[in-house]
This record gives C-alpha cells, structure tokens and sequence, in this order.
C-alpha cells in the first residue's frame, strides 16, 4: 500500500509523497496506469523521484524517472482540482500491479 503525506506549497499548488508498492517498477503499463490517472484531472502534475522530476502526463518522462518497487514519489499538482487530482493519483499508485 502506497503511504501519503500531504503538505501545500505557494498559491493553489499542494505535494504529497507516495511509495510505489514494493513489487511494482514504473515501466510500461504502471506508467501508463499511472499517466492515465493524471490525464484524467485538469491540475498540472509533476512527478519527482530522486534528483529527477517528470510532467505526470507524459509517459516517456514518467518512464525516464526509472522508479522501482517502494521508491518515494514526490508529487505536486497545481489548479483548481490539484487536492482531488493527487488523492486520485495516489489511489491509482497504491493500486499499481506489473
């Protein structure tokens, strides 16, 4: 199960820190779960994992993240749907298989 924590940053922007679960990499499909997820709110998402951060909605750059099984995703969403949009994308990480 993913953990989250959630925190604002400046103006309508919120983060929240998620773990992929333990037996899932972000490659193809989970990263396509994954950027579904995102396409499917109007918030602008980032994605970071490490020193590297990622459009939420593009999956070349969510696979270049290289995230494996229990890495801590940072993730920021900006708009007016930015609290819902995370509480659906960290649903959809906790749920990630391969």
């Amino acid at each position: 199960m993913a953990q989250a924590s959630s925190e604002p940053v400046s103006g309508a922007s919120v983060a929240r820190t998620v773990a992929l679960p333990a037996n899932v990499d972000l490659h193809a499909r989970p990263a396509a779960d994954f950027v579904r997820a995102a396409m499917a709110v109007s918030a602008s998402i980032t994605v970071a994992a490490g020193d590297r951060e990622a459009d939420a909605k593009s999956l070349l750059s969510v696979l270049a993240l290289g995230a494996k099984g229990g890495t801590e995703l940072r993730l920021t969403a900006a708009g007016d749907d930015a609290e819902a949009a995370l509480d659906a994308i960290a649903d959809r990480v906790a749920s990630l298989s391969d």
